[in-house]
């Protein structure tokens, strides 16, 4: 092993990873730089994350070998950022990436001069010519060369590519009146590319893209389309049937490289975890069918095992890899089952999820679900209890064994804004499904990152190793402003209303572009990069301006505010052309539009917060699924109420609930019969 390097004193996962790299690496900062003015070299930037595969073939490849090593520390300054850590580096010079070869991806390789600016970039390269790709060695001589001997070539080079990352940005708010329609018509569009056999949109290599299918859903229930629906019961069924939903354990791999939803690339991002199961829940609401309920249990009750730490935050991911191959702790072979199942149910239980001698993957096999348990009951002879007890008592045998081998590497750091994804989604299980267990994870969790992942008041980006340290971005204010509100909903606590209230005034006054209007994802006083980014579209992770677009006009409707629905709608007219041109890119931003287009339904319930007829209201409501409401449970006598409850008293004592809608009240109602009629 080399001797450690400057990454062996930073507190992220994938920078250790390389602090033992023959790489004289520096982590993101004016020391890299500095030295790179002094000694008139170019920088070289690696950016990644630890649960990427990709990343660590190249590290295997490239940075664990001393010749390559050596040429990098002998030609360039070498910078090493996770991407997680960094997202406004990353954004930054994706972009240029973008632009210089026409994609992006991880590891994400560029070269800057010694003030930062991007002159030659691509992803992944191997160690020698391979597949039509030069060999890293190579590149790294030719930039070099260029970097000394062509110093207006380079120039130019910077000079067009900053200059196209900053028109990238260009958006300016429009006079046009903002178009109610176009929820629908992108509905209409996404649904001509989903796959009618598999689900999912397009071919190979295959997302979630669960924002997509949530739109798809609210469309459904504003049209009663039933193709709709449809693709999204196809879509949910289909993945939770294959090998990206982890059959053994819960919970969702990143994507799956092959269009049937079979082979996955086997890394777990919280944000994955967090978002799909969101997806399944509002199903769940409309179908009422246990399958989809039980993928959202599996898949939090995996989070709450295997992904909390002690204090309560969630952490970010966990590797591809275990033992230095793809994919090793999840895949399985019939001998394997054989020896730890009931010998009678060895047949069943493979021909259930498809394992085989042959194999599918490396020749071992990745569990998912092929037949369904009253197939596979008649193909041996059960009956569909028995063969469900048999499958369940496999799982929890192929789990116990499978806990026993090597696991993927653990990335333990703290993300507030995937922490704020996943706090939304336990608020709301918890509230949907009656799990009182969810609602105080999601609480453990805001706390946490209220108490510890903040300093003088500030919000910060993450916490690792015990520190807290970058502020925060855009994202995180927007989605932890959110998941707060979410948290209200679920259990009436005045603090989580206040603390998202907060976030919404730090966000305008330290994110607010006063020029052009919207939200940049760096505070006023963060790290100045070559460009200050701004963006609507949704990536990786939904977009943080249209999450706060959307938490901005929910906080219009508890408070009945003006400014909160004008910083909105300011942010809908910024994007609305480009969400024109690409609704799939703008998925949550529709979802803000059609909030702002139909108004929130505001469901007040007023009663004594332990008396049973008051729960039996709330209840009716807080386990239907109604876009674009909002829900409030205040006592009798509260003094400290919304203004959507204000002057709204329990009639003759009695727990009583009301529903407004643009101004305008319904008349005040005690049964739960009489509420959902309201609601029809």
């Amino acid at each position: 092993m080399a001797p450690a390097n400057r990454l062996a004193h930073e507190t992220s996962p994938y920078l250790l990873q390389h602090a033992h790299n023959p790489v004289d690496w520096y982590p993101w900062g004016e020391e890299a730089f500095a030295r790179a003015r002094a000694e008139g070299k170019p920088v070289l930037l690696s950016i990644g994350y630890s649960a990427c595969h990709w990343c660590h073939v190249m590290e295997r490849e490239s940075f664990e070998n001393p010749e390559i090593a050596g040429l990098m520390n002998d030609r360039f300054v070498n910078i090493k950022v996770d991407s997680e850590e960094r997202p406004d580096v990353d954004d930054v010079y994706m972009r240029a990436v973008q632009l210089m070869i026409g994609r992006g991806g991880w590891p994400l390789t560029v070269f800057l001069t010694p003030d930062g600016r991007p002159f030659h970039g691509g992803t992944y390269f191997p160690p020698v010519d391979r597949h039509g790709m030069p060999a890293f060695p190579r590149v790294l001589d030719a930039v070099s060369r260029a970097f000394h001997d062509k110093p207006q070539d380079v120039a130019k080079a910077v000079s067009q590519l900053v200059a196209g990352v900053q028109r990238s940005e260009e958006a300016a708010v429009s006079d046009v009146a903002l178009d109610p329609t176009l929820p629908r018509r992108a509905a209409e569009g996404l649904l001509g590319h989903v796959d009618t056999v598999h689900g999912g949109l397009g071919g190979a290599p295959k997302f979630p893209h669960t924002r997509a299918f949530q739109l798809l859903l609210r469309q459904w229930q504003a049209t009663r389309r039933q193709e709709l629906l449809d693709a999204v019961a196809l879509t949910c069924r289909r993945m939770a049937d294959g090998g990206i939903y982890d059959q053994i354990g819960g919970g969702f791999h990143r994507y799956s490289v092959d269009a049937r939803w079979l082979v996955p690339h086997f890394e777990k991002m919280l944000y994955d975890n967090a978002e799909i199961p969101r997806l399944f829940l509002d199903l769940f609401q409309v179908t009422d069918d246990p399958a989809h309920r039980r993928v959202v249990a599996e898949t939090l009750d995996y989070l709450l095992r295997e992904m909390r730490h002690e204090s309560g935050g969630f952490y970010s991911a966990t590797d591809a890899d275990s033992e230095g191959e793809e994919g090793k702790f999840f895949v399985w072979t019939p001998a394997e089952v054989a020896a730890l199942v009931e010998p009678r149910d060895a047949d069943l239980v493979c021909r259930y999820w498809d394992i085989t001698d042959e194999g599918n993957f490396e020749g071992k096999s990745i569990a998912h679900v092929t037949v369904t348990t009253e197939q596979v009951a008649k193909l041996f002879g059960y009956s569909p209890d028995d063969a469900a007890r048999a499958i369940a008592d496999a799982r929890r045998r192929l789990f116990a064994a499978r806990s026993r081998r090597v696991p993927p590497a653990l990335d333990d750091k703290i993300l507030t804004s995937w922490n704020a994804l996943l706090i939304s989604t336990l608020a709301d299980a918890g509230r949907i499904l009656d799990e009182p267990r969810y609602v105080a994870a999601a609480a453990a969790a805001a706390d946490f990152l209220w108490t510890q992942v903040r300093l003088d008041g500030r919000l910060l980006h993450g916490w690792a190793k015990g520190r807290s340290r970058q502020d925060a971005f855009l994202d995180d204010h927007a989605f932890l402003a959110g998941a707060l509100l979410d948290l209200y909903e679920a259990t009436g606590e005045n603090r989580h209303l206040a603390r998202a209230r907060e976030l919404a005034d730090a966000l305008d006054a330290r994110f607010h572009d006063d020029a052009g209007g919207g939200y940049f994802y760096t505070a006023h006083d963060a790290e100045a990069l070559i460009v200050r980014t701004k963006s609507g579209a949704d990536g990786a992770i939904p977009s943080g301006t249209a999450v706060a677009a959307i938490t901005l006009l929910r906080l219009h409707a508890f408070t009945g505010e003006e400014h909160f629905r004008a910083r909105a709608e300011e942010i809908l007219r910024l994007y609305q052309g480009a969400a024109a041109e690409n609704p799939f890119g703008y998925s949550t931003w529709l979802e803000a539009l059609e909030r702002w287009a139909e108004g929130a339904i505001e469901v007040v319930v007023v009663g004594p917060p332990d008396a049973p007829d008051t729960n039996t209201l709330w209840r009716a409501v807080a386990t239907r699924w109604i876009p674009h409401r909002i829900l409030v449970r205040v006592a009798p006598d509260a003094s400290d109420v919304p203004a959507v409850a204000r002057d709204r008293p329990a009639v003759a004592g009695r727990p009583t609930a009301y529903v407004c809608r643009n101004f305008t009240c319904s008349r005040p109602v005690h049964t739960a019969q009489e509420l959902l009629a309201l609601l029809e």
